[in-house]
């Protein structure tokens, strides 16, 4: 049984920083695409990040401001957001894609105030 829990959302206000885990446990192997979504409210959940191995992409809105990492021995998974911005409040959740499954987090609030 494969879970994924994220947590570190918090309120924050424009220009601040967060760093958002995600605590994966159950998996056997390091074989999984490892990603961050965010949905806003009224909207689609929209991938920001992924990361496979040490190779990293991110959703444009948020180039230059938010690193994914990973720690396969800490069975981590990390989002450091910064310069945050009124449209990035919203409830992330982390991902973990192999070639044949696709398991979520419950999600954590990012609120960034004004």
């Amino acid at each position: 049984q494969v879970q994924l829990v994220e947590s570190g959302g918090a309120l924050v206000q424009p220009g601040g920083s967060l760093r958002l885990s995600c605590l994966v446990s159950g998996l056997l192997d390091s074989h999984y695409v490892m990603s961050w979504y965010h949905q806003s409210p009224g909207k689609e959940r929209e991938p920001v990040a992924g990361i496979s191995g040490h190779v990293t992409n991110y959703a444009d809105s948020v180039k230059g401001r938010f690193i994914i990492s990973r720690d396969d021995a800490k069975n981590m998974m990390y989002l450091q957001m910064n310069n945050l911005k009124p449209e990035d409040t919203g409830v992330y959740y982390c991902k973990a894609t192999n070639f044949a499954a696709q398991f979520w987090g419950p999600g954590t609030q990012v609120t960034v105030s004004s």
